[in-house]
């Protein structure tokens, strides 16, 4: 079962989380999205004539998105109406959007507690207000909690503020949001694929499925600011960095994890399939990681199946050729020998108990 990530998108009052959501909505590239509002805004959605009338009911749009104006008490039951197989018509992703004064910790809490099997955490997206970071900070010094606690940190109206000032705001955001991925934005346009996987646009070919992150590796097309956000949706290439990595060889699970546990500053996702081989001869694994958040989940692998590892790495002011050598080193050393019964604790520790997900 493919589940669904929940993304929680934050930030005071004026930040921009309704206007990053209306961009993610227009941009997301075919994805199906499940958007939940805590604090009801303007969603500027051209199938949708009045957004705010739509109360606590939920409304199916034309293109495929779903919104829901709801209290944070009623989080799990609309997370459960939202992936119920029934209902979901194929909804790949779902943005909470938390009220400008709410606890940000809270709803990931719920996330998190959540025994919904459908879903799995997409992490917490903080955003900020470049031009008013000072004040929001003086007002509101839970603002200095909410950033150490987020996986993304989007620094939103870059545009507004000299240069000198930008990157002394960036600088310490960085240092508010202990190792978090942190990106300037203008117009909230973070693109879509930072954050989760837009559907492809054309066949696939091959075992894996990540929507051609890769693309995005070395990037010099020397298109300027404005034509890639006509082209391309409103996408900040520049802002993150992707590493792609497979293997034919068999990964070793205590390397794996040791690399995992010492995610450098700004590595925001981790994804893929790995194939441990001896250690388990049965199933491939599922990784998903974002910001601090692990998961592993086994699946068996389908006959005549190509054993493959594959792994992409998103983040932004990540040393990429680095990050990739370290990756390229877990392999196992004697693929074939047999693999202690100890080797796997480290990954077992991160794999959820299956559910019934009917």
């Amino acid at each position: 079962m493919q589940q669904i990530p929940v993304v929680v998108l934050a930030g005071f009052l004026g930040s921009g989380k309704t206007t990053l959501l209306n961009h993610l909505l227009h941009h997301g590239g075919g994805t199906r999205i499940g958007a939940i509002v805590n604090d009801f805004g303007s969603i500027e959605i051209d199938a949708m004539a009045v957004a705010g009338q739509l109360g606590d009911s939920t409304v199916s749009l034309g293109n495929g998105c779903l919104c829901c104006a709801v209290d944070a008490s009623e989080l799990d039951e609309y997370l459960e109406r939202l992936t119920r197989p029934s209902a979901r018509n194929g909804i790949d992703v779902i943005v909470i959007e938390a009220s400008g004064l709410a606890e940000p910790q809270e709803l990931v809490r719920m996330v998190l507690a959540s025994e919904n099997p459908r879903i799995v955490y997409g992490g917490l997206v903080e955003v900020v207000d470049a031009v008013e970071f000072d004040s929001t900070r003086e007002q509101h010094p839970e603002l200095d909690r909410h950033l150490a606690i987020a996986d993304l940190v989007v620094v939103n109206k870059a545009d507004r503020v000299p240069e000198n000032e930008h990157q002394r705001v960036l600088e310490l955001v960085r240092g508010l949001a202990g190792g978090a991925a942190v990106v300037p934005a203008t117009y909230a346009r973070v693109d879509p694929e930072f954050l989760f996987d837009c559907r492809p646009t054309r066949e696939r070919i091959g075992q894996l499925s990540f929507d051609d992150l890769d693309r995005h590796d070395g990037d010099s097309t020397g298109a300027d600011e404005h034509d890639s956000h006509d082209e391309h949706g409103g996408h900040l290439h520049s802002a993150y960095d992707s590493v792609s990595v497979e293997s034919e060889v068999p990964l070793d699970p205590r390397r794996l994890m040791a690399f995992l546990d010492s995610r450098p500053e700004g590595l925001y996702r981790i994804k893929g399939y790995v194939d441990f081989g001896a250690a388990d001869t049965r199933n491939k694994y599922t990784v998903h990681a974002v910001g601090r958040f692990l998961r592993f989940s086994p699946e068996p692998w389908a006959s005549g199946e190509p054993r493959l590892s594959g792994l992409v790495l998103i983040g932004a002011g990540i040393d990429a050729p680095r990050l990739s050598k370290e990756l390229t080193a877990c392999a196992q050393d004697a693929p074939h020998t047999y693999a202690d019964e100890h080797s796997m604790w480290g990954v077992l520790r991160y794999v959820q108990e299956q559910q019934d997900a009917d």
